[in-house]
């Protein structure tokens, strides 16, 4: 079964809205199975349960289908999602353009590389969307033709 995660702010943001919406209209475009996410950090706790989490989702966007809603404790919101991540053997991650940078940010620091995509796809084994504020789309999604192969001189 083909998994998609998002990771969302709570309460949800207009931003986390949008990528919401997006997440789930991949998560229906593959018949896919959904995690929400959200980070709930030990040194700033909000004591997020599970049903908050839900009912805010709801709330901001209406019902998912076929969604499992998870609430980690971790010290490192990007640290805590990739973990997460891997544990569920995601497909596809959604994710919002400002997580984007920081986990841009993240991984240049580990590996002094900028190309989050690469890494993730790498490292993952994933698909990535990331969403602006608008709900703009960009992804590392690649065509299943491969790469454009080099022309002959002859």
């Amino acid at each position: 079964m083909t998994l998609v995660v998002v990771p969302v702010r709570f309460p949800p943001s207009s931003h986390s809205a949008a990528t919401l919406r997006e997440a789930t209209r991949v998560a229906e475009e593959r018949d896919a199975d959904l995690t929400i996410l959200h980070v709930d950090l030990y040194q700033r706790s909000g004591g997020v349960s599970r049903s908050d989490l839900k009912r805010a989702v709801e709330e901001r966007i209406g019902r998912v289908d076929r969604a499992r809603y998870v609430v980690r404790r971790g010290f490192l919101v990007e640290e805590t999602i990739l973990e997460e991540v891997v544990a569920e053997g995601a497909d596809v991650v959604v994710i919002g353009s400002k997580q984007a940078g920081r986990w841009r940010r993240m991984v240049q620091k580990l590996l002094s590389d900028p190309d989050i995509d690469s890494f993730l796809r790498g490292e993952l084994d994933c698909t990535v969307i990331t969403v602006d504020a608008d709900g703009g789309i960009t992804t590392n999604e690649v065509d299943d033709e491969g790469p454009p192969l080099p022309e002959d001189d002859d």
